[in-house]
């Protein structure tokens, strides 16, 4: 089943992004259950959150993968949210 997880980052939050950057990006790949992916961008251009599609059996799974993210246990987010998601094109 597919989860989108979207979150937004803390107001100011941007080196904690930076700083634990390369370890989410080797979550990703060592997990093997993301889809797609990439960061929302505010009207500078900047991270400042992320889109996160992951392929898990359940809600608990993509909870789960969500809790133990690198950004997640940095502190990063504001706001997560997860929610089922049904892929129609692409």
């Amino acid at each position: 089943m597919r989860f989108a997880i979207m979150t937004t980052d803390k107001a100011g939050a941007l080196q904690v992004r930076l700083d634990n950057r390369d370890a989410h990006l080797a979550y990703i790949a060592e997990t093997g259950v993301v889809e797609m992916a990439g960061p929302f961008l505010d009207t500078a251009e900047q991270m400042c959150g992320s889109l996160i599609v992951l392929e898990v059996a359940d809600l608990a799974a993509a909870q789960d993968w969500a809790a133990n993210d690198p950004y997640a246990k940095a502190g990063l987010f504001s706001d997560v949210r997860i929610q089922a998601w049904k892929k129609v094109i692409g």
